[in-house]
């Protein structure tokens, strides 16, 4: 009796395992934690609020704030998606330029390792006066961020096609573009998917970095105004809902590039 009570308990066990395996379940429970050392921290060392505001403060902060937050949300999770999108593009195309093109290689080369010598900040500044303060300006500052992990994963991959497959589109005779489309692009997927992942958490970098130089909207901008007056906590709050923004971005874009390319993971 108690072999069958055991077996029977075993279903629920591995259910209970496979749940706390999964990695937002593993996230919530990691900020679980911290959240509570935070609140620890500060209670057993008195912070004040204008040093470091408890976690309970922030949670308040959200809930009164909750509609100014969720506009500038809005604002700046436009700049990160149009950000992404434009540097997606112009990463995969100078990629393929590259390889497509030897001796442009020489000439695009420098311009791919110029755009991360040159701090963003640097940058911020002379998109202001050629973009305005508009929402274009943030969008090419993301893209500009993004630039150069997206070339050098999709030309790595691109490059570093398995000699096998070529060697079999050769005796099949495909064409310069059949073998690119067929074979290299392909095979180029995953290393292609390592730069979006990477592309989706350093592209808020570009977007918040364009809105502390210069905006008017946008959580940067909130950011700037809620240290200025001193409301430390409004500012953890628009950290918060920054970092939630792009958590959850990760794990939309992980989730759809295991399901379109699949061969990945394997």
């Amino acid at each position: 009796m108690r072999e069958v009570t055991q077996m029977a308990s075993l279903p629920s066990a591995f259910r209970r395992k496979e749940l706390v395996s999964h990695p937002a379940v593993r996230l919530a429970l990691s900020a679980l934690v911290i959240l509570a050392l935070w609140q620890l921290l500060v209670v057993a060392l008195r912070l004040p609020a204008f040093i470091l505001p408890a976690p309970l403060d922030v949670f308040e902060r959200l809930l009164l704030r909750h509609d100014v937050l969720l506009r500038h949300t809005w604002v700046t999770g436009q700049e990160i998606v149009l950000g992404l999108l434009l540097g997606l593009s112009v990463g995969l195309m100078f990629a393929l330029q590259m390889l497509l093109f030897a001796p442009l290689k020489r000439w695009l080369l420098p311009l791919l390792i110029a755009s991360q010598a040159v701090p963003v900040f640097a940058i911020a500044p002379i998109l202001m006066l050629w973009l305005g303060y508009g929402m274009a300006s943030k969008v090419m500052m993301a893209a500009i961020i993004i630039f150069f992990p997206v070339t050098t994963c999709c030309y790595d991959g691109l490059r570093n096609t398995p000699n096998g497959y070529l060697d079999l589109a050769h005796t099949m005779r495909a064409t310069r573009w059949q073998l690119l489309r067929y074979i290299r692009f392909p095979a180029a997927l995953p290393a292609l998917a390592s730069g979006i992942r990477v592309a989706v958490v350093i592209a808020p970098i570009g977007a918040v970095a364009g809105e502390w130089v210069g905006s008017s909207e946008g959580l940067g901008y909130l950011m700037l105004q809620a240290n200025a007056r001193m409301q430390i906590d409004e500012m953890f709050a628009a950290l918060f809902i920054l970092s939630g923004l792009s958590v959850a971005l990760y794990f939309l874009t992980d989730t759809l590039l295991k399901r379109f390319i699949p061969w990945e993971s394997h």
